[in-house]
């Protein structure tokens, strides 16, 4: 999945001139942008849901995706330096400061860019007898709490030279820059091969729909209904017109009655999802649910073979989501267990983040995505019963409005004084337990400066009290399960990891025992 994603050079001479882009905007954002600059606030503005990741931050859960690639040879820090001045910088974000201010934050072009203050190299500290592997989780782990320096921009890559062989380096980025589909594109144009990209249209702008750069107007003026019309848009949903028409009505007296019953069926969905949100009780009292500390531990596990994990998908007429997703409620049911912990009945929820752009746009950067909750059944321990219930679970889900919901949230939520916007924020926090990512990357295994990119690992950050992340990465012809945790919560996440292949196994001999030929 080696997506060609346009950038943004770091010049001013970008076709998109500040003229341009503000004949592109509404008359609410213009206003917004000459409030501003009558304020003397200088700089880009910063949308309002970057600005809300931005002021997210905690002692206990830093908003930084991380990420570990393994490198077979070592590569050298020069090549690292070079690679990043000609495939990363030219996105400005990256030569970019996150300034705020009284009208909330700005991007400011860093006078002062050194690419050293931002591409290091560290040797590993191993205790005696400590693997290499071990060393580098604690190092991960260690780095998950360090803040990033606010003077800067907002983003370091360590590099390990001589690690297990070969090479490891660990990314931090902070999550205002953009958001995991964003970020993955950008990292992808790091690889060999993967020259400075080529901006292009999207089939929005190409219809005539303007995508929304600043969500202000939409959060302050517009309705609800706008903005999940506005996401729709942006994410290219078919369903877009008819959500414009809920906005407008006036201008649906000549659509056909089909077009009037389809607005009608999405309000029902909308009101429905709304109220699914507000009135979701709290998750269940586990071990893993709690006031986070300030220390985390990660782990991770070796691929698991990705043609298994299809083929029991298309023996059980279920996903391949559905099956990963069957893994990781039985690996922690089964780690609760380990102590003592009665699991039946008990069900957690895990924060799902879903896309909502395409990939032709991710050269914007920002963060485009909503969150879906899904509720893992834990207490189920027959793997094959577990993952009929997690398909069904995952079926209901399905047109769901919940991710444009959440995301106008956080919209909302940038709009906020940080104590608002921290008790909105934290009622997610007290009804999840976990944030869960699951992510296709390439079949093939990619290249980085003359090296083989042998594994990867990424976690993405947990908001308020949420005190484990759970990721799901495929790549080369493996799935690669990764946890990050709050070692108050879990003070060995590697138990929870160590139960997925096992789960994984009892799955899939279960389903070679099913009388095959049977209707």
């Amino acid at each position: 999945m080696v997506q060609t994603a346009a950038v943004e050079p770091a010049h001013p001479a970008h076709p998109a001139t500040p003229a341009r882009r503000r004949r592109r905007q509404p008359a609410a954002t213009g206003i917004a942008q000459e409030l501003a600059s009558t304020l003397g606030l200088d700089g880009e503005r910063m949308s309002k849901v970057d600005t809300a990741w931005l002021r997210m931050d905690s002692p206990s859960n830093l908003m930084m995706i991380v990420g570990v690639w393994l490198l077979r040879p070592g590569i050298g820090l020069a090549d690292l330096r070079d690679r990043v001045r000609e495939r990363l910088l030219p996105y400005r974000r990256f030569t970019q400061i996150a300034r705020q201010d009284m009208a909330g934050a700005a991007w400011i072009d860093d006078p002062h860019f050194r690419i050293d203050h931002h591409v290091v190299a560290r040797p590993l500290e191993r205790r005696r007898g400590q693997s290499a592997r071990a060393a580098l989780q604690a190092r991960v782990g260690e780095l998950a709490l360090q803040r990033l320096d606010p003077d800067r921009p907002l983003w370091q890559f360590e590099l390990v030279e001589q690690h297990d062989g070969g090479s490891a380096l660990i990314a931090r980025i902070h999550h205002c820059i953009g958001d995991g589909i964003a970020l993955i594109s950008v990292m992808m144009s790091l690889v060999d091969g993967g020259n400075a990209p080529v901006r292009r249209k999207s089939r929005a702008r190409k219809a005539g729909i303007e995508a929304a750069e600043d969500w202000l107007a939409d959060s302050l003026i517009r309705p609800l209904g706008d903005i999940t019309a506005r996401a729709l848009e942006v994410a290219g949903g078919s369903a877009a017109r008819s959500l414009a028409l809920m906005a407008s009505p006036q201008q649906g007296l000549n659509e056909s009655i089909d077009q009037a019953a389809h607005v009608a069926r999405l309000g029902g969905q909308l009101v429905s999802d709304l109220a699914d949100l507000a009135l979701m009780p709290d998750d269940s009292p586990t071990r893993l649910k709690g006031q986070p500390g300030t220390a985390k531990k990660v782990a991770w596990c070796e691929p698991i073979p990705l043609d298994r994990v299809k083929a029991i998908g298309k023996a059980l007429n279920c996903s391949v989501n559905d099956v990963l997703l069957s893994c990781v409620a039985g690996a922690i049911g089964a780690y609760l267990r380990e102590f003592g912990d009665d699991t039946r009945g008990q069900e957690i929820r895990a924060m799902v983040p879903i896309n909502l752009r395409p990939m032709s746009e991710a050269w914007q950067l920002g963060n485009r995505f909503g969150l879906v909750p899904l509720v893992l059944p834990i207490g189920i321990e027959n793997p094959i019963e577990r993952v009929f219930e997690v398909r069904r679970r995952m079926n209901a889900l399905k047109g769901s409005l919940q991710p444009i919901l959440t995301f106008g949230l956080l919209s909302l939520a940038g709009l906020l004084v940080k104590p608002a916007q921290d008790a909105l924020l934290a009622l997610f926090g007290r009804k999840t337990t976990a944030v869960m990512t699951n992510v296709p990357g390439p079949g093939e295994k990619l290249r980085f400066c003359g090296a083989t990119l042998e594994q990867t690992m990424f976690w993405v950050p947990q908001t308020g009290t949420v005190g484990l992340g759970v990721s799901i990465l495929s790549y080369g012809g493996g799935v690669q399960f990764s946890v990050i945790a709050d070692t108050g919560l879990c003070p060995e996440p590697q138990r929870i990891i160590d139960r997925f292949d096992p789960e994984f196994n009892r799955l899939l001999t279960l389903t070679l025992m099913l009388p095959w030929g049977e209707a």
